[in-house]
């Protein structure tokens, strides 16, 4: 192995003085082959950006960087594209100058964007589990499919805080509280670089605050908000996780495209985080700098701009930083310094990859299973996880339901595409190929209803569409509800891009009623009196207040994956007892947007306006089968300004089933500096308890997460009164205790501990055993 010497490898520096311009440039720049230009895009402005087609080797003569989603861009058979991906390896070896292969990126969001393979639950059910250690499980099997196939790099995670429930790429994000998407986040980015592939942190940073909820919009956000909420998943995945890709976001804070900000891209990210992987563009970010945010007169204008910020590839292709850029170089515009230090980076990469060794040999995949049956199991726990029971008055669980009537009502009763997101491959690409069958099997809830209550007697009317607005079939399933038992209605989005569905990129909204007639739909069936449960199956969350006001139940599932209906039906049946938490609050109303729970005290309601903006049900919200108590709650009396604050409970199951309890630590800071949130969460732990069982669960919750951007512009905790809370949800307090914080402000410096330490003692045995 090449000695490596402060992020130096002397065959990376040999490589540098020996490479010519040309070289250098191919090595910063990715290439999309087999584009779909016909039946529609998969990438913002796609159909105007990507340029004529090309091919391989006229592209790659002096070099490569990337190859852009060579499995995500149609449905092709894996172990033929890998072959053809190995092929194109050996031609780089063999057929240029340097020889050295690219790295190969694809989409990895719901598990590896490639036909056939395993779709898990979209980012927000990773939420509402609460489990990160199953999430991490999930990282390392996408991670070991990626690298069967021969690709290096996947574009995942997305770190964004939900700020506003209408942007449509709600469906993308883990939650709207910053602890828990760095606590996720940084699990899959550890369980999927575990294999030795490469995780990149999407979309930094900002992205999700845009105004209106609008995608690709200017962002509404002072510093103090990015520095105190928005950036702190991106710093855990960076510090903590070691995330070796961060991609920019599309996004302009005041006025400042984050692809041009050397503030956030350089001086954060690299100076004081010690990021030393590669930024990639978003897909034509470079380019947009000129055609979108009209801060580059030119294509080589936004390649100066962006080369000098710190990105150091532009995806999908070369726009900018292939000829543009060498005029720049060659004009004396730019230093070719600039060009050798983004090359440096990539150049490493490609080493700690094993790229630059000199026995590398692609090899083709052999026969592979891209959803075998430990990951279709692992989706299958992930999803059971995520169902997040709302309301329930006692109709729940069914059991078997032998003889019962049941009504199977609503738009997504027999949908499969209610079951997936806008960047599963499912919707991304298949919908452009309507003649290709999904290629893996995914039943949807009606045939999964069907298999869990065999002694039931199922009946089934659409009512209406997810959003065509078709009242015809309202009538039709008001009268088969009023003629059943129990009606289950089955409401939700269907997810796509760019308009193309309810939810997801591009597909944003001016309200949060449900879509469509489901509103109507739901409105005669509940008006039948028949007890009737609603399950939602959407990418965000919805104002639906008469539903959990009226509802016998309503259980909530975020695209749950191939899996996902035969969790819901468990979950209904009783199979399974739901352990789901809200991962973001559910609006009252479209009015309240956007709303984060983060408020400061002034963001609540008060006597000064009329309108509230609490939700219906809050961040953490979910309920279970079984009951859970709570007792003998210790927290330390004092900590200092630089230390942490240790506290624990007992967590004993009550009810007569097993289930599991979500405990959740928050902490309020009374008196600051500046306004503070009236609490946030600073610590979880998924407890699975028998009944009977109990179980001391402890937090070390380093005070550094109380640390906020003060008046002068120094991140610092200051002394004096915290509450420390057990709650069940944000809005439900178990215990609350006052710490004093006691020694001088401390300034933070990086190096503190940012994340809570947990600890769950052996479970006691039932009283009497």
């Amino acid at each position: 192995m090449p000695a490596r010497v402060e992020g130096r490898s002397r065959r990376v520096d040999d490589l540098l003085v020996d490479m010519s311009l040309d070289e250098k440039l191919a090595q910063l720049v990715g290439v999309w082959l087999n584009v779909n230009r016909d039946e529609g895009v998969v990438a913002p402005l796609q159909d105007s950006m990507q340029g004529e087609d090309v091919e391989f080797e006229a592209f790659a003569g002096q070099g490569l960087g990337h190859i852009t989603r060579h499995f995500g861009t149609r449905p092709v058979d894996p172990e033929w594209a890998g072959t053809v991906l190995a092929e194109w390896q050996r031609w780089l070896r063999r057929n240029t100058r340097l020889g050295i292969p690219a790295i190969a990126h694809e989409e990895c969001l719901t598990g590896l964007a490639a036909w056939r393979a395993t779709t898990y639950p979209a980012p927000p059910a990773w939420g509402a589990s609460f489990d990160p250690d199953l999430v991490a499980e999930m990282g390392r099997r996408i991670g070991a499919g990626m690298l069967a196939l021969g690709v290096h790099q996947g574009l995942a995670p997305v770190l964004d805080v939900i700020r506003d429930q209408r942007w449509g790429r709600v469906e993308e994000c883990i939650s709207e509280d910053p602890y828990e998407v760095a606590t996720i986040g940084a699990a899959y980015v550890r369980g999927l670089q575990s294999t030795g592939a490469i995780a990149t942190l999407k979309h930094f940073v900002g992205y999700s605050n845009s105004r209106a909820g609008r995608n690709l919009a200017p962002v509404h956000a002072g510093a103090r908000e990015v520095a105190d909420t928005l950036l702190f998943p991106f710093e855990v995945a960076v510090r903590d996780a070691k995330a070796g890709s961060v991609m920019n976001s599309y996004a302009e804070i005041d006025g400042v495209p984050i692809a041009a900000d050397a503030h956030y891209l350089t001086r954060i990210l690299r100076d004081e985080w010690g990021f030393d992987g590669t930024v990639v563009a978003d897909y034509f970010a470079v380019a947009f700098l000129h055609t979108l945010h009209a801060v580059a007169a030119d294509a080589e204008d936004a390649a100066v701009q962006a080369l000098t910020a710190g990105i150091d590839i532009e995806l999908p292709t070369g726009v900018a930083y292939l000829e543009p850029l060498k005029r720049a170089v060659s004009s004396g515009r730019i230093e070719e310094a600039l060009v050798d230090r983004a090359l440096r980076r990539v150049l490493l990469q490609k080493e700690r990859l094993g790229l630059l060794d000199d026995d590398y040999e692609p090899v083709p995949p052999g026969p592979v299973d891209l959803d075998d049956p430990e990951s279709r199991a692992l989706a299958r726990r992930l999803a059971e996880e995520s169902v997040v029971l709302l309301v329930n008055d006692g109709v729940l669980p069914l059991g078997e339901a032998e003889g019962r009537r049941v009504a199977v009502l609503g738009p997504n009763a027999d949908s499969v595409a209610a079951l997936f997101g806008c960047y599963s491959f499912v919707q991304h690409v298949l919908p452009h190929f309507p003649e290709v069958e999904t290629g893996i099997a995914a039943p949807t809830l009606l045939d999964a209803l069907r298999e869990e209550l065999p002694k039931a007697l199922i009946s089934v009317e659409r009512g209406t569409g997810v959003d065509d607005g078709e009242r015809d079939g309202i009538a039709a399933a008001a009268r088969l509800a009023a003629e059943s038992d129990v009606a289950i209605l089955v409401l939700g989005d269907r997810s796509g891009l760019f308009g193309r569905g309810t939810s997801g990129e591009g597909c944003d909204v001016e309200s949060l009623d449900l879509p469509g007639a489901q509103r109507e739909l739901a409105e005669a069936v509940l008006a039948t009196g028949t007890p009737t449960v609603v399950v939602l199956m959407t990418g965000r969350a919805y104002a639906v207040p008469s539903l959990i006001a009226n509802a016998a139940a309503v259980v909530q599932a975020y695209f749950p994956g191939e899996e996902g209906a035969g969790a819901i039906a468990r979950v209904l049946s009783g199979a399974v007892n739901p352990s789901g938490r809200l991962p973001m609050s559910m609006p009252r109303a479209s009015g309240g947007q956007p709303y984060s729970y983060l408020h400061p005290k002034l963001g609540a309601a008060g006597s000064v306006t009329n309108i509230d903006p609490a939700p219906v049900l809050s961040f953490g919200h979910g309920l279970s089968y079984t009951d859970f108590a709570y007792a003998e709650v210790n927290v330390a009396e004092r900590a200092t300004t630089s230390g942490s604050i240790r506290c624990s409970a007992v967590v004993r199951n009550t009810g007569d089933r097993a289930g599991a309890e979500v405990v959740q630590v928050y902490l309020s800071d009374r008196v600051a500096s500046v306004t503070r949130p009236l609490a946030q969460l600073a610590g979880y732990a998924r407890v699975e308890l028998a009944p009977g069982e109990s179980a001391r669960v402890g937090f070390d919750v380093p005070v550094r997460l109380l640390a906020f951007t003060g008046r002068d512009g120094r991140r610092v905790v200051e002394p004096g009164e915290v509450g420390v809370s057990f709650r069940r949800s944000v809005a439900d307090v178990v215990a609350e205790r006052e710490v004093l914080l006691t020694g001088p402000v401390y300034e933070i410096t990086g190096d503190e501990r940012r994340l809570t330490t947990v600890s769950i003692d052996a479970h006691t045995r039932k009283p009497g055993a």
